[in-house]
């Protein structure tokens, strides 16, 4: 994996705690949250996606393409926390809370099993 450099080691780290501090305020039902959490999302995955394999191992190139769908589903987490705080799709109210209301946790949580599993993958492959 190519390594990151000094900043964009510090800024994939910050990405990731600005993350779980919009999740978590979000969750506090603060209406600036997401916005916190977007940022977050986007310096994250922009920096994760820097990361390239050259090599040529299929399993750990398989494991980075499951890795960038992780990276997706963080970015749909944001446009489905901005949705949860508001009618962002122009939908009746009824309609609204009933499809969209806090569906983004249940992306959230697959995006994180999958970055877990496909992370610790990718170190036991590279060793």
């Amino acid at each position: 994996m190519k390594q990151l450099n000094k900043w964009q080691a510090i800024a994939y780290a910050l990405g990731g705690i600005v993350m779980v501090v919009g999740a978590g305020l979000c969750v506090l039902l603060f209406s600036w949250a997401p916005y916190v959490y977007a940022i977050g999302a986007i310096v994250f995955t922009s920096m994760q996606m820097i990361q390239r394999y050259d090599g040529p191992s299929i399993t750990v190139r398989r494991l980075r393409r499951i890795l960038l769908l992780s990276d997706f589903l963080f970015l749909i987490t944001a446009v489905l926390m901005f949705a949860s705080k508001g009618n962002f799709f122009g939908l009746p109210h009824i309609a609204y809370v009933q499809y969209i209301y806090n569906k983004w946790v249940a992306t959230l949580l697959l995006a994180a099993i999958i970055q877990l599993y496909a992370i610790h993958r990718i170190d036991h492959e590279l060793k």
